[in-house]
């Protein structure tokens, strides 16, 4: 039983979490203001009144800079690490093939850039 002693903070800090969310739930729901007017009722996005259909049709390319974005922070999350142990590599002999691997993942997504680029997935003019 003493390995579980450990998790207790855990299991505290989790109980705390709960009590507060159901609080805050509660208290909000309780002594939150009820007037609903019109001016609340009213759509209101970034600063300034909402204009057009709220359910028109977003461009493809929206989404594709959305993927492209994804694409290369994922990129970015492993190359960061890996510049990071590349002297660990260097001392346990597997440098230069981790070098190598890495430049074919960076060649990789370089060629992937290429080809969106000259496709004009990048330019937004619509």
């Amino acid at each position: 039983m003493d390995y579980l002693s450990s998790y207790v903070p855990i299991l505290v800090l989790l109980l705390i979490a709960g009590v507060m969310c159901l609080a805050i739930g509660i208290l909000a729901t309780v002594l939150g203001p009820r007037r609903i007017t019109r001016v609340k009722e009213m759509a209101f996005e970034c600063g300034s009144p909402t204009t057009g259909d709220p359910h028109a049709r977003h461009s493809v390319k929206f989404y594709l800079v959305a993927l492209l974005f994804i694409v290369f922070d994922i990129e970015s999350v492993f190359i960061y690490p890996w510049g990071a142990l590349l002297r660990d590599f260097q001392s346990d002999g597997v440098g230069w093939f981790a070098y190598v691997e890495m430049l074919s993942f960076m060649a990789t997504l370089a060629l992937g850039l290429v080809y969106v680029w000259r496709k004009g997935a990048l330019e937004f003019n619509t």
